[in-house]
């Protein structure tokens, strides 16, 4: 099974994330609501076993427990696909969610990159800095090592922008796991 546990700990948080890429529990505790809302359907809508205990200095704000989420996060995708053989690499998906329109594409590249466009009309949802979408993004695409596109097209609630960016980079991470050749899809022979 195509697995993970990795730690951080800092003076700023502490993070323990165990990931299954072919499905299993989700447990999320972050301390802030909507984050944990958002990693819930990531996990679901990827397909993954995911459990996250975060501790963070919320008293500061969210930036350091979101960002240090997705490093360890990234970290735990790129160890459990080993070394990618077999997986479809690629993946592109849209999700709608009421008035809103969100769009990801990856590929699991080993060559980590982030486009981000999105704007959101709201700073915030619950506690959660809407600015923070794109940090955890970055942090989990540079630490997995995988080129992630995203775009929100449209919308005017920041709540329905958000999930369903992290509900369409799910599924298109879903599709890029997936096992469906044999040996690795590149021309160079490896990622």
């Amino acid at each position: 099974m195509r697995t993970s546990v990795q730690e951080r700990k800092t003076r700023e948080t502490e993070v323990k994330i165990e990931l299954a890429l072919d499905g299993g529990d989700v447990e999320i505790s972050t301390g802030i609501g909507f984050f944990d809302h958002m990693l819930n359907a990531f996990a679901i809508h990827g397909g993954f076993g995911l459990k996250v205990d975060a501790v963070g200095d919320l008293l500061v704000d969210c930036h350091h427990t979101v960002e240090d989420v997705g490093i360890v996060l990234g970290k735990a995708f790129g160890q459990a696909l080993g070394d990618k053989s077999g997986i479809a690499r690629y993946g592109t998906f849209y999700i709608p969610m009421d008035e809103s329109l969100a769009f990801a594409s990856v590929d699991i590249s080993g060559r980590p990159f982030l486009v981000f466009h999105a704007e959101f009309p709201q700073e915030r949802v619950g506690d959660f800095d809407t600015c923070m979408t794109e940090e955890f993004m970055r942090a989990f695409a540079v630490n997995a090592g995988i080129t992630l596109h995203t775009r929100v097209e449209y919308g005017v609630n920041s709540h329905h922008e958000i999930e369903a960016l992290f509900k369409a980079v799910a599924h298109a991470l879903r599709m890029a796991v997936g096992k469906t050749f044999e040996g690795t899809l590149s021309t160079k022979g490896s990622l």
